[in-house]
């Protein structure tokens, strides 16, 4: 994306276009322990370590599906989604998750950003809808689809 182009005034000639790639994040079994102690979900598949490699189908400790989900915040920043013109911007919602494929302990993710829509709201805020597509290194298919909605706040 070129930041100089794009802006609260432009949404709209974005649509369908994709804004970016993120760089790698690694999803270590650290991470995934801390996730497990902050949401309560020790389930064994994650954080069982011996386990999984023994009973797991996947040959090992996955990250949470929510854990995935939840880097999507930081990801999406670097990526630049939201516009150097924006005075604020906040998390609306998802419309649609689809968890295609576990990322296994020790991967490493990033997302690709299409921007589906924008609607205008009152006050200069736009209301966009974006496509992430996950990806995890080295394999076909990804981790997951996630349609994310924001709030852009514009200058009024």
């Amino acid at each position: 994306m070129t930041p100089s182009t794009y802006s609260i005034a432009n949404l709209s000639d974005w649509v369908g276009k994709e804004l970016g790639t993120s760089n790698w994040v690694t999803v270590g079994q650290d991470r995934i322990n801390e996730f497990a102690h902050c949401t309560g979900d020790h389930q064994w598949i994650h954080v069982d370590v011996e386990r999984a490699h023994r009973e797991s189908p996947f040959g090992g400790p996955v990250a949470h599906g929510y854990l995935t989900l939840a880097l999507l915040a930081d990801m999406s920043m670097d990526v630049g989604v939201v516009p150097q013109d924006a005075v604020a911007a906040f998390n609306y919602g998802l419309d649609k998750v689809r968890f295609m494929t576990p990322v296994k302990a020790g991967a490493r993710v990033r997302t690709r950003i299409t921007l589906a829509e924008v609607t205008a709201k009152e006050g200069g805020r736009k209301l966009v809808k974006l496509v992430n597509t996950v990806e995890i290194e080295g394999e076909a298919k990804p981790a997951l689809i996630a349609e994310t909605l924001a709030m852009l706040v514009g200058a009024t």
